[in-house]
């Protein structure tokens, strides 16, 4: 994974369940590939049949409309959960612009990242609204990537002491060591200790090898 992906990914994962999560999403995939607009999609297969839910907006940053006129060059990503299918589609405005072979195979590879988070994000915003009060959208995806963390760790039968999962988190959360330091009230160096010490206990490289630890029991599929 490219360094400089790291804070895009930490944006788009602490946005989860948030209205900014598909303005997010939309801004990581151009750090690869040139697209319009995105789409975010769940399907559900019942006995009545078919379900369909658009789950964000049309993201454009065209000035060309897309109509159905002018059909548009377009991939999409699936991924299956039991009976629900998250779909998310690309499109560019013009069929003349057709993706080439390299990238979609680009987009396929990046699709073990995205579609976890799309999940995570459909996840979050369609539990019924009941019991407690909602959840402030800035705090939703910390408590997402902390939610998740605890999992991967019973999963693996690990613990990791509070400060090293409150560092995680906040690396994951796209956040600087230098910031994370101001936040927590820390020296940076106790930050970096903090986080090899995580590093350490989890078997990995680092804070990027981080992110792919945390879905590593995820399954995607493109179509």
């Amino acid at each position: 994974m490219n360094s400089h992906l790291f804070p895009h990914i930490g944006k788009v994962i602490a946005s989860t369940g948030s209205r900014h999560f598909p303005r997010m999403l939309h801004d990581l995939i151009l750090t690869q590939l040139a697209v319009d607009a995105t789409h975010i999609t769940q399907l559900r297969v019942s006995c009545a049949g078919l379900t369909r839910r658009k789950i964000s907006p049309v993201y454009t940053d065209s000035v060309v409309a897309m109509g159905a006129e002018q059909p548009a060059a377009q991939l999409h990503l699936t991924r299956r959960k039991d009976d629900v299918r998250y779909v998310l589609s690309v499109y560019r405005s013009h069929q003349s612009e057709s993706f080439s072979p390299q990238e979609r195979n680009m987009l396929q590879d990046f699709s073990s990242l995205l579609m976890p988070m799309v999940e995570k994000h459909i996840t979050a915003i369609h539990p019924a609204r009941q019991g407690t009060g909602p959840v402030a959208p800035e705090n939703l995806g910390i408590e997402t990537l902390h939610r998740r963390i605890q999992e991967r760790l019973v999963q693996s039968g690990l613990t990791l002491s509070n400060r090293e999962l409150e560092v995680c988190v906040g690396l994951l959360a796209g956040r600087t060591a230098p910031e994370l330091a101001e936040h927590l009230a820390l020296k940076v160096n106790t930050i970096e200790s903090y986080l090899k010490r995580a590093s350490i206990k989890l078997g990995i490289s680092g804070r990027h090898s981080l992110l792919r630890w945390m879905y590593a029991t995820d399954d995607s599929s493109s179509v």
